[in-house]
């Protein structure tokens, strides 16, 4: 099975993302995204599917496909583009338009049918190469787009008027203005929704643009000289050697080697403080080096960077519809039929039962067609999704889906684990003790630890660096408990919490016990700071009256001293992983609850809560754990995204209201006459771009 990845053009509404979605589900292909806003197709093609086919099905649709997803479509045909239709056809309908004026104006030239026709007829030309072809490839497809009502109420003005000029001879039947007016208000409207849409992009775009730049690759001539070369990031292989400079941004995700550096890393955390990095420290692609100069080792290249995995999660999360947006698709799917329905009524009210003339019938019936928008519907969860999901990606908050989204407002309690999240998780070896030989000790100590990822496990690993490694017969490390070690003579050490010596009589335990064949030779006490922000976000949940819990596996006294520091109201301590998964469960079972953990050990957790929320390094494991990930411990940025999510529901249901709302008053208003085909296209498109700026408040409100 093969993941596409496609850059789609053409895809200017809702319903046209509809028609490219029944298309693939129609040829059976699983995991379909379909993104109206950016025009990104996904799904995974079977082995026995001709992807030229399927690629060929949609372009008969009426859309051009491009297979990389990263490249912009280069549009070179005259005519091509939006904004050139709209500038070619405002000439016209601006002329048009003075017929309206031609006796204030004293230019009674423009009143005559046959210059009328001739400014109309290159307008109504465009409109129908635009417009009707889309209209006709969407009616093929099943599932019929704006672009139906719109080619549909233009003709039917224009072909009017050729019967008003040629065969009754009355300028009374000529609607020419009204005509190419509809296109050019309507390509006007298409227009400015299609600029509002790219601003609804930007902060996603922006991390785009930082993919793409040139890098200082080191090299070695014959005579193992030193030499740099300028090639662009792109063609970097994991393993080679770069020069970052001063101002210059992190071409590549990399590991010093040399050198030391202040590091701007506000495009992947949102944080503009610059951080300071040195030997064995990793960089993230797309950060900036603001003093300093380093060499430094390619770790990941393409999809497998940080940046990488954060655009594909947020395009991803874009792409998905959450249960809020299915109803409205059902709506958009029947709309344009339904409309044409509408619009065929009022014209047989309007002339047989109201005896209106046949031209004002006409005119209502066409106001109607051009002022309801099924585009507004379609449209009102992915501008609200992008808009979020974007400015959270810019505060180095990656969602990994939209459904998370909507989960935040559910959220009634959340869960945090101690170590690594509400704590620094940078331990220090504050005192031991031991009954033999010193280095001895350090020695078994550290010859378990290494191969344990717990913090306190690496804390002891680090400090302890440079004592005799010893090599075990067989080694066991038994997750949030201990590891076990057999040495080459059979005998059986335990590094581990308190838990290992059942015989632990005292009332104050240490974190770490160490013995021999079950007997006790030694214990490790160490120290965790507890996180600066821990304090302020934690009261911002008890103000905001969601409970807050802890469940971590250390011991319960010190528990309780970081939970009464920091106002926690409920504790879990000395939990192992598989207790946490059950606890859980059981959180889960009373009400929605969410739980943040440092994404490693605490994964099973995690995935088991309402809503996963990973506090860590920026890293692609990091990625994989959590529905949101919060990245280099961003804490601090946790009320910020519950609040993002919580404020992008609320913009989607403002959204479904507007266009709900729209098109129930709008309609109606048409339909009894109180609006001419002209101001009923001009409100048409003026609906989505209304949307898109309840969207884009997004960027700005106050969420928290």
């Amino acid at each position: 099975m093969e993941k596409i990845d496609w850059k789609v053009e053409g895809m200017n509404c809702s319903n046209c993302a509809l028609s490219i979605s029944k298309y693939l589900e129609k040829n059976g292909l699983k995991e379909i995204r379909v993104n109206p806003i950016d025009g990104k197709v996904h799904f995974v093609n079977e082995p026995n599917k001709d992807i030229e086919q399927i690629k060929k099905g949609i372009s008969d649709l009426g859309y051009k496909v491009y297979s990389d997803k990263n490249t912009a479509p280069q549009k070179t045909k005259f005519l091509s583009t939006i904004k050139q239709r709209l500038f070619f056809t405002i000439p016209f309908t601006a002329i048009l338009m003075l017929h309206m004026f031609h006796g204030w104006l004293n230019i009674h030239w423009i009143a005559n049918p046959w210059i009328q026709l001739l400014l109309s007829t290159p307008v109504f030309i465009i409109g129908i190469l635009f417009f009707g072809k889309s209209a006709f490839k969407s009616l093929m497809s099943g599932v019929p787009n704006m672009n139906v009502l719109v080619a549909l109420g233009s003709t039917m003005a224009y072909v009017y008027s050729l019967f008003g000029l040629f065969y009754f001879h009355n300028e009374k039947y000529i609607f020419f203005e009204t005509s190419a007016s509809i296109i050019t208000l309507v390509l006007l409207g298409n227009y400015l929704e299609e600029r509002t849409k790219d601003s609804t992009q930007k902060a996603l775009k922006a991390l785009v643009k930082s993919q793409k730049v040139m890098a200082n690759m080191i090299a070695f001539d014959a005579d193992h000289k030193e030499q740099i070369f300028s090639i662009e990031n792109t063609q970097l292989k994991t393993g080679d050697l770069i020069l970052i400079k001063s101002g210059e941004q992190v071409p590549i995700d990399c590991k010093i080697l040399w050198g030391e550096a202040s590091v701007n890393e506000a495009i992947i955390t949102g944080e503009s403080i610059p951080v300071y990095k040195s030997q064995k420290e990793f960089l993230i692609g797309g950060s900036v080096i603001d003093n300093g100069v380093v060499k430094a080792q390619v770790t990941a290249t393409g999809d497998q960077t940080v940046l990488s995995g954060i655009i594909s999660m947020v395009e991803a999360a874009q792409s998905e519809k959450p249960p809020m947006q299915k109803l409205a698709d059902k709506i958009s799917a029947v709309f344009v039929p339904v409309v044409i329905g509408i619009a065929l009524i009022t014209f047989l009210i309007n002339y047989f039962f109201l005896h209106s003339p046949f031209d004002s019938s006409l005119m209502n019936s066409i106001a109607v067609l051009v002022i309801s928008c099924p585009c507004a519907m379609g449209l009102a969860t992915p501008a609200a999704i992008s808009v979020g999901l974007g400015r959270a990606a810019k505060k180095g908050i990656v969602f990994r889906n939209a459904s998370s989204l909507e989960s935040f407002k559910t959220i009634k309690q959340i869960v945090f684990d101690k170590t690594g999240t509400l704590t620094t998780g940078q331990f220090m070896i504050h005192k031991f003790e031991s009954t033999i030989d010193e280095q001895l000790f350090k020695s078994i100590v550290f010859s378990l630890e290494k191969y344990s990822n717990h913090p306190i496990a690496n804390a002891i690993v680090k400090e302890w660096a440079g004592v005799n490694f010893i090599k075990w017969k067989k080694v066991e490390e038994i997750k949030g408990l201990e590891v076990k070690g057999e040495d080459q003579e059979g005998n059986v050490f335990e590094v581990g919490s308190q838990k290992i010596w059942k015989e632990n009589q005292e009332k104050s335990a240490h974190n770490i016990y160490v013995l021999k064949n079950q007997q006790l030779i030694g214990w490790i006490d160490v120290k965790d700071e507890i996180r600066k922000e821990a304090a302020s976000v934690i009261d911002w949940f008890n103000k905001n009256k969601i409970e807050t819990i802890m469940l971590t596996g250390d011991l319960k006294e010190k528990a309780d001293d970081v939970a009464n520091t920091l106002k926690i109201k409920t504790v879990f301590a000395e939990f192992t992983p598989s207790q946490k998964l059950e606890k859980m469960a059981a959180l889960n079972a009373q009400m929605p609850t969410a739980m943040v953990g440092d994404g490693i050990n605490d994964a099973p957790a995690l995935a088991k809560a309402t809503l996963g929320i990973s506090i860590s390094e920026a890293s692609q494991l990091a990625l994989q754990h959590a529905d949101v990930v919060l990245m280099n411990q961003g804490l601090k940025n946790l009320p910020e995204a519950l609040g993002l999510g919580k404020h992008t529901f609320i913009t989607i249901k403002q959204n479904l209201i507007w266009a709900f709302s729209y098109n129930v008053v709008a309609i109606p208003i048409a339909a009894a006459g109180l609006l001419t085909p002209t101001f009923s296209s001009l409100i048409m498109g003026c609906s989505d771009v209304m949307l898109a700026i309840i969207s884009l408040r997004l960027f700005v409100k106050k969420v928290f």
